[in-house]
């Protein structure tokens, strides 16, 4: 008879940011993280999840997590110029299972806390996990490689896992959750942190696709137009309706796989 394996689970929240309108919100990284401790104690009876963040604690998208299910979460409340190291470090002694997202979506964003954190902590990290299996005595994690391939890796307790943010799951908002889960807070003394001036945080500006069709022609004929000043092709529809018009855009777009439907 398999023996329990993962009796605490710890899942780290950040404060996420939405890509075009800057506005705070749950991180996606980290909610792919509550999903899958989600997806845990429901096969595991008795396992916890405790759900912690540290930074302000003012922060309304903090809530949001409530939504997800976090029944209530602990914020070990700092500023935002302190370092979250020594405090996460403090807190996750007793867990199993420690899970959280690839990356922040704000802040520093640089993604190497969680190997900064296992490093303090003496945990092995596995990075990238879409699925947990638990086990007799460890656990197989799923993770997720480039062009769709995938490989189990066993991992024995404690452990610290990155999530995937492809990873599945089936967390759905709830605003009823939002009012009845609870945020507890905690006070962490001050200790010497990054100045926050020394960082410069700003908005990314995606910068727009040209749509290109793929050259077909010959190298003789690709000269020859660069040489010569004559039509280099396409085709002119003056007759027809509207719909006719589109459909003849339509079919070009198609043909240069410019367009997948």
């Amino acid at each position: 008879m398999n023996r329990q394996t993962i009796k605490r689970i710890a899942v780290l929240v950040s404060i996420g940011r939405h890509p075009v309108s800057g506005v705070p919100r749950y991180s996606r990284n980290d909610a792919a993280a509550l999903g899958l401790a989600s997806e845990l104690i429901l096969r595991m009876a008795g396992a916890t999840v405790d759900v912690i963040h540290a930074g302000p604690a003012d922060n309304p998208a903090l809530a949001e997590y409530l939504a997800l299910g976090a029944s209530r979460i602990s914020v070990v409340e700092m500023a935002n110029a302190q370092d979250v190291l020594p405090a996460l470090q403090e807190q996750l002694q007793a867990y199993d299972l420690v899970l959280c997202g690839s990356r922040a979506e704000s802040g520093e964003a640089s993604g190497m806390l969680p190997y900064q954190l296992a490093a303090r902590l003496n945990l092995p990290l596995l990075a990238g996990v879409i699925a947990v299996t638990p086990g007799s005595d460890t656990i197989v994690a799923q993770q997720f490689l480039p062009k769709g391939r995938r490989r189990e890796v066993g991992l024995q307790l404690p452990a610290l896992l990155t999530v995937h943010p492809l990873a599945p799951s089936r967390l759905r908002y709830a605003y009823a959750r939002l009012h009845s889960g609870q945020i507890i807070k905690r006070l962490f003394p001050a200790t010497a942190g990054v100045s926050a001036q020394a960082w410069t945080v700003e908005a990314a500006k995606a910068k727009p696709r040209k749509l290109a069709a793929p050259e077909k022609r010959s190298g003789h004929a690709r000269m020859q137009a660069a040489t010569v000043a004559e039509s280099r092709g396409g085709k002119v529809v003056h007759e027809g309706t509207a719909a006719d018009k589109a459909q003849v855009v339509l079919t070009y777009l198609r043909e240069h796989h410019l367009v997948d439907y």
